[in-house]
């Protein structure tokens, strides 16, 4: 297959990206605790608008923290082309910009709503937020990164074309 700009260039995995991946799988467990547990303690609190209140706090930490992991992800695809800083970058930088304007225009929507109960929203939100932080904190303790990782080392089968090593010129005899 013939690399392109527009196509991530190299099957290698970046060291990050298991980690990123776990953070992903075990958020998304504890927002599926989360959501249960807070729409019945908004519902007892609130009734209906109560649950819907802590459900849609959850969501929203839920989904606005999943992008950034989810940016870097896509963005570690191009890992190996020349332009992988910038596209990187672009790419990571441009869900952080995306996700502050979604925020805003979801917290300026959901303001004006009747079923909205702000307390239990904050509260459903505070917890999604403080719940992706401990997965953040336990994954990244569990896992191991190795200290130099993404090289390439002489002899590797699947290192890309490179020159040879230079070799000492032969002595004279």
């Amino acid at each position: 297959m013939k690399k392109t700009r527009s196509s991530p260039p190299s099957d290698r995995v970046v060291a990050s990206t298991p980690i990123l991946a776990a953070t992903l799988r075990w958020s998304v467990i504890l927002t599926a605790a989360l959501i249960v547990v807070g729409v019945l303690v908004g519902f007892s609190v609130a009734q209906a608008d109560g649950a819907l209140s802590a459900l849609s706090g959850v969501l929203t930490a839920a989904v606005f923290l999943g992008i950034t992991a989810i940016s870097i992800l896509i963005a570690n695809r191009w890992f190996g082309d020349p332009l992988f800083v910038p596209i990187f970058f672009g790419i990571v930088l441009g869900g952080w910009l995306l996700k502050f304007v979604v925020f805003i225009v979801v917290l300026l929507v959901l303001r004006g709503q009747e079923w909205i109960v702000p307390p239990v929203f904050f509260i459903g939100l505070v917890a999604g937020i403080v719940a992706s932080l401990v997965v953040d904190v336990v994954v990244m303790l569990r896992m191991r990164l190795p200290y130099v990782s993404d090289v390439t080392l002489p002899g590797d089968s699947s290192a890309p074309e490179t020159p040879q090593a230079i070799t000492k010129p032969p002595a004279d005899s």
